[in-house]
């Protein structure tokens, strides 16, 4: 399952915001960025509504894998998993979140990386 349209960070304007003008919080698999959100970085692509809306972005590099399809299956893997803890009440939450994922060779530690997710998750304070 995708992440819904609303959900979903783009455009290289908003990720150097984040990079900005973020609290960072490190684990051992990724590090997690998060900033108050800033609607008018998304005017540009067209985007006039669910702009205060919370949004999460997932970001994989070519150095955690030469091969995108694991990037990939790996960025659904932790969309799917955030999809499933996530309320609509939290929607109200005006905050960027920017999931980097470290390098490495991580093939057999799928439940570790989604513990590690969901702990930053929490530290944060978004989700409950």
């Amino acid at each position: 399952m995708a992440l819904p349209k609303q959900l979903r960070l783009k455009g290289h304007r908003a990720f150097k915001y984040i990079h900005k003008n973020s609290k960072k919080y490190y684990g051992k698999f990724m590090d997690l960025r998060i900033a108050k959100s800033c609607p008018r970085i998304l005017l540009s692509h067209k985007n006039y509504t669910f702009t205060d809306n919370f949004k999460l972005a997932i970001s994989v590099s070519k150095k955690f894998s030469k091969k995108s399809v694991f990037r990939n299956k790996i960025r659904r893997m932790l969309h799917e998993d955030f999809l499933k803890n996530y309320k609509k009440e939290y929607n109200h939450v005006q905050s960027w979140v920017l999931v980097n994922l470290k390098n490495g060779n991580f093939f057999n530690y799928e439940t570790e990386l989604l513990r590690e997710f969901h702990t930053l998750l929490f530290k944060t304070g978004l989700l409950k």
